[in-house]
């Protein structure tokens, strides 16, 4: 999910659908319950309805994505929800919480 070069609300709105698609199938062929990082895509995929102030410290919040996978989610949201200063404020902030791990 962290690859879309583009998504509209619609199209956010079906990867969950999808998603959700996935896990019945998957719960159907394992016996593993639950099903590993199952919270870990949907809130990623969540994330991309957050207001710009609320995204930020969602960033801020889950460090267990990587740098390209927060990247992605805020270039994914420019134009949608999000402007251009939005955007580069967004970034700047995924910048800051990267730079410990350097």
């Amino acid at each position: 999910y962290a690859n879309v070069k583009k998504c509209s609300n619609e199209g956010r709105a079906l990867m969950q659908l999808d998603f959700q698609q996935f896990l019945m199938k998957l719960e159907k062929l394992t016996d593993i319950r639950p099903i590993p990082d199952k919270e870990f895509v949907e809130t990623y995929i969540k994330a991309y309805y957050l207001t710009e102030n609320d995204m930020e410290r969602w960033i801020k919040e889950h460090r267990e994505y990587s740098t390209k996978q927060l990247t992605n989610l805020v270039n994914v949201c420019l134009g949608s929800h999000i402007n251009k200063k939005a955007r580069q404020k967004l970034l700047a902030a995924i910048d800051d919480v990267d730079r410990p791990k350097r």
